[in-house]
């Protein structure tokens, strides 16, 4: 089966969201040190190669939501595609405690080097299925519970935004109304990255966008993130209606 760097699930879906998961999948392909980054594979496994259960709830979206679903297929120590080309963390050589041994000496060459291959081609097709007029922006992600040597994370969802908050308004408080569950409001982290998937792909068009974070204990298996999927599905329809967007 020939390598692609990138995954696209119902392109001509008529739904109004593009589903979007930067961080789909912990492949390390070939031309990467021979597709080892020299980790154990108990790292390999965990959110800092990918984020966990992210990929399963983003293709369920996309077909309850009716619309297509763009994912990534490298792992984001391979090359972050959710940062921009000038963050010092698109390559990162040190992530929560575990040194990536095949990125310690990755200097500017390689790094240029594995944009090319790998975050360009995801990132034009990101440009390509945004441009669509009716295009709003869904970022699915996942994070992890806790962080080595940090308190536990209460959150089982988190909705994250910058400067255009309108869908994201409506959503945390639909979310929030539900009532069982603990809803992050740009927790656990901020939702402005400069460069970013989001920043370049929608706030810059001033395209609706919203990014969800879900815990990935919640949805490490195909059980899970069919039931976050479904549970997150009609909340997103409605906040869309509320958001006049």
């Amino acid at each position: 089966m020939t390598y692609s760097p990138y995954f696209i699930h119902g392109e001509t879906r008529p739904g109004r969201w593009l589903i979007t998961c930067d961080h789909a999948t912990n492949v390390v392909p070939a031309d990467v040190n021979g597709g080892d980054l020299g980790l154990h594979r108990a790292d390999m496994e965990r959110h800092i190669a990918y984020d966990v259960g992210a990929y399963g709830v983003a293709r369920h979206l996309g077909e309850l939501l009716n619309s297509p679903v763009v994912a990534s297929n490298f792992s984001r120590l391979v090359i972050d595609p959710n940062r921009g080309p000038d963050d010092p963390t698109l390559l990162m050589k040190l992530y929560d405690g575990s040194i990536i041994p095949a990125n310690r000496h990755a200097g500017p060459a390689e790094v240029a080097r594995r944009m090319a291959m790998f975050y360009q081609p995801y990132d034009d097709q990101l440009a390509r299925l945004s441009a669509l007029p009716h295009a709003v922006i869904l970022s699915v992600h996942s994070f992890t519970r806790q962080l080595r040597g940090r308190d536990p994370r209460p959150w089982h969802v988190g909705v994250l935004y910058a400067a255009d908050d309108r869908l994201a308004r409506p959503l945390i408080r639909l979310l929030t109304d539900e009532g069982d569950l603990c809803v992050g409001d740009n927790e656990p982290y901020s939702g402005h990255l400069p460069g970013d998937t989001i920043d370049r792909h929608a706030l810059r068009q001033g395209r609706p966008n919203v990014l969800i974070e879900v815990r990935n204990d919640l949805i490490a298996d195909e059980a899970g993130q069919k039931h976050w999927a479904e549970r997150l599905a009609p909340v997103l329809e409605r906040a869309l209606a509320l958001a006049g967007v």
